[in-house]
């Protein structure tokens, strides 16, 4: 009996070894701890892990700011000022310096850049602020898109797109930048090659989530007065639709784009589409108000921050079941994993920063 142990134990190590080293930690099923509260001048609507050792956060009107932190040591590395120039880049006349007002940012795929949205402009000519309320026809200003240059942390370019844009997305092959705009009701497509928007994409009552596929092909796009997920071919740019339900807020896929997870906030809840069967998977309540959400790089844990609730959900993908909700903090609103730590960032509307360890 000893030895048929030894021998199985001999198998099982074998096995282990022969598994190749993963570049991203596995998130255990273990309780999340609280490591480090990041204070100082800041009020983030989101973060924004760069996957290679920063996470940004993107401070609103309420800073005028953009801070990026080092993912590690959780050292600020940079504020950077949303104030430009708009006759620098071509926009304007006049010689102001304007500000914006930082909602959501992507890092490019090589990692030079951050894209930041900016929910607002402040200067000359500037008099109509956007507002969460509202359509095409309430005439508020339309906005910019910053990229943000990661060599020295300063803006190098600006794209002029609709009113009150949002999520804003990188395409994996680093061709397009799209950005959800709130109040316009479109998506604008920016080319990374010819630095202009090259297509704006009709979605309906409050766009927000965006998810890109893998392969470049497909943008995923929550039309959040409504209840559908608008499916855009990134190659001829039409659109086909799914019925995930009312609200849905954001959105992420799993990491073999197998699978949709769209939080839907009116009910708290995080729903699940499965893409290769094209129907509804299961789905979990969370808490009031499921804003945002992130994945690990192994795919089996979402993270789920509930606005109302002033909570954060860990849930197991495989089975949509909560594995833990924890008091975050004041209107958590943002959220994101790092891989390389395994930690989770979430934004503290009311101008925190928590990070949790996962292990």
């Amino acid at each position: 009996m000893r030895n048929r142990f030894l021998s199985i134990t001999l198998v099982v190590s074998l096995c282990v070894l022969a598994i190749p080293a993963q570049a991203e930690i596995v998130v255990p099923e273990s309780k999340m701890k609280l490591i480090k509260t990041i204070n100082g001048s800041i009020s983030p609507k989101s973060v924004r892990s760069s996957g290679d050792g920063v996470v940004s956060a993107h401070n609103m009107m309420y800073r005028h700011s953009v801070t990026v932190y080092d993912a590690k040591t959780f050292e600020l590395i940079k504020t950077i000022p949303d104030s430009v120039s708009l006759q620098k880049f071509g926009f304007s006349k006049s010689t102001s310096t304007f500000k914006g007002s930082p909602v959501e940012g992507t890092f490019s795929p090589d990692g030079k850049y951050l894209y930041v949205s900016n929910y607002a402009m402040y200067g000359p000519g500037y008099n109509k602020e956007g507002h969460d309320t509202c359509s095409p026809a309430s005439g508020y200003d339309n906005s910019f898109v910053y990229r943000i240059n990661r060599s020295n942390y300063e803006i190098d370019a600006i794209y002029p797109v609709g009113s009150v844009p949002k999520v804003v997305e990188a395409t994996p092959d680093n061709k397009y930048v799209l950005a959800a705009n709130w109040c316009s009701y479109t998506v604008s497509v920016i080319s990374v090659a010819s630095q202009k928007v090259v297509k704006t994409i009709k979605i309906g009552r409050y766009p927000r989530g965006i998810a890109i596929s893998n392969d470049s092909k497909r943008a995923y796009v929550a039309e959040m007065g409504g209840s559908r997920i608008h499916v855009i071919n990134l190659e001829d740019f039409t659109v086909t639709y799914i019925p995930i339900g009312s609200n849905p807020r954001a959105i992420v896929l799993s990491p073999d784009n197998t699978m949709m997870y769209v939080t839907m906030n009116l009910s708290g809840k995080v729903a699940s589409w499965d893409l290769v069967a094209n129907k509804a998977g299961k789905s979990v309540k969370t808490g009031q108000a499921a804003r945002s959400l992130a994945i690990s790089s192994d795919g089996s844990t979402m993270f789920v921050v509930n606005f109302k609730s002033n909570t954060m959900s860990k849930v197991r993908t495989r089975d949509m079941k909560v594995l833990e909700t924890i008091k975050a903090c004041t209107e958590p609103i943002g959220v994101t994993f790092d891989g390389p730590t395994g930690n989770t960032w979430v934004a503290c509307y009311k101008g925190q920063i928590k990070v949790y360890s996962n292990s």
